[in-house]
């Protein structure tokens, strides 16, 4: 069996986001903790590969207000239940400081760069390693294959 030659590039931009407004958002709330290593528990998907596949070039973390440091968990689904341990995989892991809201500087933002081909249904879910009272803003960027 012959392997592709030609590079293929992604047909539609993508961005999803999961959002966070205090009161556990609208799409999934990313504050309270989950300290499984295997991608069950509470989980907030940030990303589902289209029909053809995807490809997810980062992701970013915004603080919505003051925190506790964490760190943020990163698990590929493979489309079936999250609660089944064989589903997921752990691949990316960052720290995110204590952040401190002001109302006369920006809180930072944190990136993670994936650059990860995802095949149709995938999943990117993610955690937190420790409770925060404001949570946090994810966005993803990538495109549909």
């Amino acid at each position: 069996m012959a392997a592709g030659t030609t590079p293929i590039f992604p047909i539609t931009p993508r961005v999803s986001w999961t959002t966070v407004d205090g009161n556990g958002g609208s799409t999934g709330s990313l504050k309270t903790a989950n300290t499984a290593k295997d991608g069950t528990g509470t989980v907030t998907t940030v990303f589902t590969a289209g029909s053809n596949g995807s490809l997810v070039q980062r992701l970013r973390f915004r603080a919505a207000g003051t925190n506790v440091a964490t760190v943020a968990r990163v698990f590929i689904n493979n489309g079936s239940t999250q609660a089944t341990a064989s589903n997921n995989v752990l691949a990316f892991e960052m720290t995110l400081p204590a952040t401190t809201l002001s109302e006369t500087a920006a809180l930072a933002d944190y990136e993670i760069s994936c650059n990860i081909a995802l095949p149709a249904s995938y999943v990117l879910n993610v955690t937190l390693g420790t409770t925060v009272s404001a949570g946090y803003y994810v966005s993803a960027f990538g495109g549909d294959y």
